[in-house]
């Protein structure tokens, strides 16, 4: 049968449509829900603000990342146990095991888990909560069985049993059993009883030791002198060979002058390294004779123990001690159950005729038969936690509803806290999970961010945040600033700042932007020449004294100074009252421009002169805020953002509060005193008048029947008159005019004759 579509509803989050998460139902029919439409395609299981523990029960192959088919399964899980899916809206920590859906087998499994889990701790009732749950070794801890194949002596009912998994834990070790205690599995009971039956059969075949209780310590001096003896039979050897290289093959008198002097008990193993006894050309080793300091004590060991019947050692009696350890040795390295001996042969003789090992081992088939049941116990955690958690999750991934909701109490859940810094209050803070990731991807978020370093004294470890700055001024925040970080937890941070990405904040603040750089770069241009001039200054002072000539006093006074040159001074004179009229036509030419203007002529060019310099930076400051987005922040800490999560200014604005301190008048103790209020009534009065008799001297008041009674602005109107007033008598003029031009030529007609 063909599946129903399942209806959505939706809402407009962020500046995008987004699908709304508001049922039960919703929930459950995730599966329908085309990943396109999903906000979040994956995110991590680490640094997020929701208990750990429940991100890793929904991160199904425990990669450390929760997608979008892990998200889905686990709907269909949680939504098919309960039976109403609404429930799953409270996000609350207890539950109701009534409201278990009991016709589907997951519901039954979980109902009778916490049914057990809640008579193990004796409560009543049919709620159980996440504290019921978050000790699992105490729902075990009064339980024989658990279903985990591990026995403790609490399983067993016998003594002998508890004594025979003590004993096994002493030798053989233990594995850790649900309940927290230590314990034996089928492994260990079966090698323990293994190594009995070993150790049994090994001593059985126990061969005689040819020196009694000494036969070890025989064997361990003989090992460790067996190299030195052969060494000496072939020496003497060659000595008997060679009688001229018997002093060359001996102990050379010039090695022992050579260590005199020192001390000798720090120069053992080069002592050793002699031969173990002087070299003669007889192949026997005499019982009496000066051994090698470095070896006489194991040689008298030796000879103690074995007693020779010959007062010396000869090659092949050598041997043949060696030969008579051969069966023993044999015997120990066959020596199995070892695990077992420091029991001694009585209590393991008293285990094997007791043989507990078949009803130990039916105590672990009991345990483990009840696997399931105690799984499922811990599936009723897992559920628990999904329960209070999975709704939270889904309004952060399938939507962004947490992060735009308007209450400002409601956070989403990589908001880890909130900076106070510069008199404001950043809510938009992210723990950085790679810095590398953030140095390429933060700015492309178009917001204005600060980095922070952590730190505080109750934990030794250090978180690294990056802040939204979304309102305010930015000339305080530089590196190096300190502040206060509060996380989720209410835990106190020291901060400060390490990295600032410069975005625009507002469009008000992009209008100053120009004018703060300019007098940055003002100021670094003047401290810059400032500091080369001094510089420069102290190092001409420097040369010049360094090169200052050592000569008397005469003939500094005897040297000339030089001439006056007046005709130099006279150019430079000149030079400088060019410049200075120059400036001063230039300056002249500007203001009688300006004053040349009318009033509203003067009000645009100074507009248009402002949006000029601020308009650039408006018009990109606009641009920029329009695309602020947070899916670069998230991206950087390793989510997988799937649609636009937009910062528009009205919202920006909810993520920043500034500090407002109510409008009170207040006197400052400190503060300069001012003028009465009379005295300043009457500058204001006269700076009007100042004001007032400005505009009127340039005739921008004309308007309003104020002329200038400046001649030069009078000038251009009585011309005006005179045209008009001539225009009228044209016939006039031009008789006049003929009557010039007749008396010029008259004029030039006499010049010429």
């Amino acid at each position: 049968m063909k599946q129903k579509k399942h209806q959505w509803n939706y809402e407009n989050i962020g500046g995008s449509t987004r699908v709304k998460i508001t049922t039960g139902a919703d929930i459950a029919h995730l599966d329908q829900l085309d990943p396109k439409m999903w906000t979040v395609l994956s995110c991590p299981t680490t640094g997020l603000e929701i208990e750990e523990k429940s991100l890793k029960y929904i991160d199904a192959d425990s990669d450390g990342r929760i997608r979008v088919n892990e998200i889905v399964t686990t709907a269909k899980w949680i939504t098919a146990a309960i039976k109403n899916a609404d429930l799953l809206l409270k996000g609350a920590d207890n539950f109701d095991i009534t409201d278990f859906n009991q016709e589907n087998a997951e519901g039954k499994k979980l109902y009778n888990s916490s049914r057990q889990i809640l008579a193990n701790l004796n409560k009543e009732g049919n709620v159980i909560s996440l504290a019921d749950t978050a000790d699992i070794e105490a729902i075990f801890a009064k339980t024989r069985f658990n279903g985990d194949g591990i026995i403790t002596e609490l399983t067993a009912d016998d003594q002998d049993e508890k004594a025979t998994i003590a004993t096994i834990i002493k030798t053989m070790g233990s594995v850790a059993d649900r309940s927290g205690d230590n314990g034996v599995n089928t492994e260990l009971i079966e090698k323990f009883y293994q190594s009995l039956a070993d150790y049994t059969a090994w001593q059985a075949a126990a061969v005689e030791a040819p020196y009694g209780a000494d036969t070890d310590k025989a064997i361990e001096t003989y090992n460790a002198l067996d190299a030195k003896v052969k060494d000496y039979f072939v020496r003497a050897k060659l000595a008997a060979f060679a009688p001229e290289s018997t002093a060359k093959l001996d102990v050379q008198t010039t090695l022992i002058e050579t260590i005199s002097a020192d001390n000798l008990t720090d120069k053992t193993c080069e002592i050793a390294s002699y031969p173990l006894a002087r070299i003669t050309d007889k192949a026997e080793l005499s019982i009496d004779a000066a051994i090698n300091p470095a070896w006489a004590a194991q040689f008298n060991t030796l000879v103690s123990i074995v007693k020779p019947a010959e007062k010396f050692f000869t090659e092949a009696s050598w041997a043949a001690i060696g030969g008579s350890f051969a069966a023993y040795n044999a015997w120990k390295a066959a020596k199995k159950g070892a695990e077992v001996e420091s029991l001694g042969m009585e209590t393991i003789e008293k285990f094997i005729s007791d043989n507990k090992k078949q009803a130990l081992l039916d105590l672990v088939a009991q345990d483990s038969a009840f696997k399931e049941e105690a799984e499922s116990i811990e599936m009723v955690d897992k559920f628990l936690h999904i329960y209070r958690d999975f709704y939270c999750l889904l309004r952060n991934f399938v939507t962004f509803h947490d992060f735009y909701d308007k209450n400002k109490t409601v956070n989403a859940i990589f908001q880890s806290g909130r900076l106070i810094i510069d008199q404001r209050e950043c809510r938009l803070c992210i723990k950085v999970a790679d810095m590398n990731k953030h140095n390429t991807m933060a700015a492309a978020s178009g917001m204005y961010l600060v980095y922070c370093d952590c730190t505080s004294k109750t934990t030794p470890a250090k978180e690294t945040i990056v802040a939204a700055v979304t309102v305010g001024e930015i000339r305080d925040l530089t590196v190096g600033k300190n502040a206060i970080y509060y996380d989720n937890k209410g835990m106190i941070w020291d901060a400060v700042i390490t990295k600032v990405i410069d975005n625009p904040i507002s469009i008000g603040q992009a209008f100053w932007s120009p004018y703060r750089r300019m007098a940055v770069a003002i100021e670094d241009f003047i401290n810059k020449s400032a500091a080369d001039k001094d510089a420069n200054m102290m190092k001409d002072m420097t040369a010049k004294i360094n090169a200052a000539p050592v000569a008397d006093a005469e003939a500094a006074d005897a040297k000339a100074a030089p001439p006056f040159d007046i005709a130099k001074f006279a150019g430079i004179a000149a030079a400088i009252g060019m410049a200075v009229g120059m400036i001063g036509t230039a300056l002249t030419s500007l203001f009688r421009g300006i004053l040349d203007l009318d009033l509203w002529q003067l009000i645009a060019a100074f507009v248009g002169i402002i949006l000029v310099i601020s308009g650039p930076s408006m018009v990109m400051a606009w641009l920029k805020l329009r695309r602020r987005n947070i899916a670069p922040l998230l991206n950087a800490n390793g989510w997988a953002i799937n649609a636009a999560s937009k910062i528009s200014i009205p919202f920006g604005e909810t993520l920043t509060d500034t500090a407002k301190f109510p409008k009170l008048k207040l006197k400052d103790p400190y503060a300069k005193k001012g003028m009465p209020t009379w005295q300043k009534w009457a500058v204001s009065l006269i700076a009007l008048a100042l004001l007032f008799a400005g505009l009127w001297l340039a005739n921008l008041l004309a308007w309003a029947q104020l002329p200038s009674p400046i001649p030069c602005f009078n000038e251009a109107k009585e011309e005006v008159v005179e045209v008009v007033e001539n225009v009228e008598s044209v016939d006039n003029v031009e008789s006049v005019e003929t009557a010039n031009t007749a008396e010029a030529v008259a004029n030039d007609s006499t010049v010429a004759e």
